[in-house]
């Protein structure tokens, strides 16, 4: 029974994998933060499993659980000492050949969206998802309206910080 259980997961979670790696590229800012948190969502997702019920799609419950694991530790790292991350301030080559104006602004948006709290980084994260509004008041276990409500409360916090 536990080999079915554990085969049944490994599939659900080869197939929806990806929804954890976009969670970590909202709240974490290098490649071994991202690691780190990808590790302790998927270890989280496993011990909870057997708790999914099927009411809601496995994809709307993977997102539930990877945000509150996410928030959870994004929330104990905030009462911990900052470091600046060396990528920032390292020597960097750049090609001339290469425009990298969407990648500037890819990272642009998710500096400004990790400055929103953590209800509005989920909110706009699931909103890039193109996830419906019926799903993202689901997965934060808020209604509908108010999903809208604070989605677009969450845009426009979004507008001031990108537009100085």
């Amino acid at each position: 029974m536990q080999k079915e259980l554990e085969n049944k997961f490994l599939a659900d979670f080869e197939n929806n994998q990806n929804i954890v790696h976009k969670v970590c590229r909202i709240y974490t800012m290098n490649s071994d933060a991202h690691n780190d948190l990808f590790q302790e969502i998927t270890i989280q997702l496993w011990k909870n499993y057997e708790k999914f019920r099927g009411e809601a799609k496995f994809s709307t419950w993977m997102y539930r659980v990877a945000l509150n694991t996410a928030i959870s530790l994004y929330r104990k790292s905030t009462r911990t000492i900052k470091t600046q991350d060396i990528s920032e301030v390292a020597f960097k080559i750049q090609s001339h050949d290469y425009d990298d104006t969407e990648e500037k602004q890819l990272k642009e948006l998710y500096k400004a969206i990790r400055k929103l709290n953590d209800i509005d980084k989920a909110l706009i994260f699931l909103y890039l998802e193109d996830k419906p509004y019926k799903e993202i008041s689901s997965t934060l276990g808020i209604s509908e309206v108010n999903a809208r409500v604070k989605m677009n409360r969450a845009k426009d916090k979004l507008k001031k910080i990108l537009t100085p």
